[in-house]
């Protein structure tokens, strides 16, 4: 009998989850009863480093995808709904993340989550946002993580994923810096590994190897042993606050190798202030970027940013971090059009899916049923006068053994409204 009661009690509790949950599982024909989503709002969430060691530069790029939501909320919204995008603070620990996930999914009954920040981070959640059934999208790392269709299917990525910016960066050191000794810096988690994976897909094993902790802000023992290896070329898989201490501490010890920097943590503005009087030290470092450079005036998307960031986000010191939050926000309005008035997150799935977004990018997205990474390559960059510029073209590749390809698609600039249109 008490198996027979506990079993008739599950049904009971299935039954319920069923009938309550939020449209992800298809149980709902329109938004009415849709976790985050009333006639009139919308309500998403993230977790950010708005304080920590990850903060510098990082902190700015949810305040800036409000910004962008602010911007389209004044312009009549996405079907008449205005966007509310809570911001919650995760200091870069795990712990943290956790609690604030939590927070955003069972007390705020958001939505979606959306360009929650960091490898470490977002790893710790993944299980609790599937079992929740809440949309995640556009993580805000280029770990492969997020591209397990299978496994996690409501998660995507957004950045390109590390180790397609390592197979990047690896040519780049094969055919401009062949037979220079090369070695590797990177964060002791997924972005490190991946990233070094990539380099060494092209290059085979890199003659030396370090790894920091974000805890440690102390990169001395690494960059002494990158020294005494010998290296000529550095390539650092380094959040911004770790590339300025690894620049500034090989300069304190007179090790001066070309430096070839992940994306994340080579934001011109962000390091340089890191720096400090050093900030002339970032001159000649080799990086990527696959969105418009917050320098280039005369580029569209730049100009509308600008607009938005002086109308809606205080007119803040403008950088790459802002670029980033900004085309997240542009690309999740465009995935709520497509979704349509009665979204549910199983539709918003469904669109994110289907692809066929435009935007800032130089490369495409690769979203599809099977691939949830996010962009599919990038284009080199160099600082010169205390700036990045781009050289070369776009490339693209994949995170196996595929070529890395010269990419020559076609410029897209934003509607004039600067909000997308389904």
């Amino acid at each position: 009998m008490k198996r027979i009661a506990t079993a008739a009690l599950s049904v009971v509790l299935l039954a319920t989850a069923g009938c309550t949950n939020d449209g992800g599982g298809g149980n709902n024909s329109g938004s009415a009863n849709v976790p985050g989503v009333t006639d009139t709002e919308i309500v998403v969430g993230t977790h950010m480093p708005l304080t920590g060691p990850a903060a510098g530069g990082y902190s700015k790029i949810a305040p800036a995808t409000k910004a962008y939501f602010d911007y389209v909320n004044a312009n009549g919204g996405v079907h008449g709904r205005k966007i509310t995008y809570k911001i919650k603070d995760d200091g870069y620990n795990p712990a943290n993340t956790q609690t604030v996930v939590r927070e955003l999914v069972l007390q705020d009954k958001v939505f979606a989550v959306l360009n929650g920040l960091g490898t470490p981070t977002h790893t710790g959640v993944l299980d609790f946002l599937k079992t929740n059934r809440v949309p995640d999208l556009f993580v805000a790392s280029g770990s492969r993580s997020w591209n397990q269709a299978d496994k996690y299917p409501g998660t995507f990525g957004f950045n390109p994923d590390y180790t397609v910016e390592g197979k990047i960066l690896g040519t780049y050191i094969k055919e401009n810096l062949a037979g220079k000794k090369t070695c590797f810096l990177g964060q002791d988690d997924d972005f490190g590994r991946d990233s070094l994976a990539g380099v060494e897909k092209v290059l085979g094993a890199v003659a030396a190897k370090e790894s920091y902790v974000t805890s440690n802000p102390n990169v001395g023992p690494q960059m002494g042993a990158l020294k005494a290896a010998g290296c000529e070329v550095v390539v650092l898989a380094t959040v911004p606050g770790f590339t300025a201490l690894s620049i500034g501490t090989a300069a304190k010890i007179a090790f001066k190798p070309q430096f070839v920097v992940s994306n994340v943590g080579a934001d011109p503005t962000t390091v340089g202030k890191a720096l400090g009087a050093g900030a002339p030290l970032l001159e000649g470092v080799v990086a990527t970027n696959y969105l418009p450079l917050n320098t280039d005036d005369a580029n569209p998307w730049i100009q509308l940013f600008k607009k938005v960031n002086a109308e809606h986000n205080g007119n803040a010191e403008f950088d790459n971090n802002i670029v980033y939050g900004m085309s997240v926000g542009y690309l999740f309005v465009q995935a709520l059009q497509a979704a349509g008035k009665d979204v549910t997150r199983d539709k918003l799935l469904e669109a994110v899916t289907k692809n066929g977004f435009q935007g800032p990018g130089l490369v495409p997205l690769r979203f599809s049923a099977t691939d949830h990474s996010g962009y599919g390559g990038a284009q080199l960059t160099k600082v010169e006068g205390g700036k990045a510029v781009f050289f070369g073209t776009p490339y693209t590749t994949d995170d196996a053994e595929g070529p890395v390809t010269a990419y020559q698609g076609q410029a897209v600039t934003p509607p004039q409204s600067g909000v997308p249109t389904a």
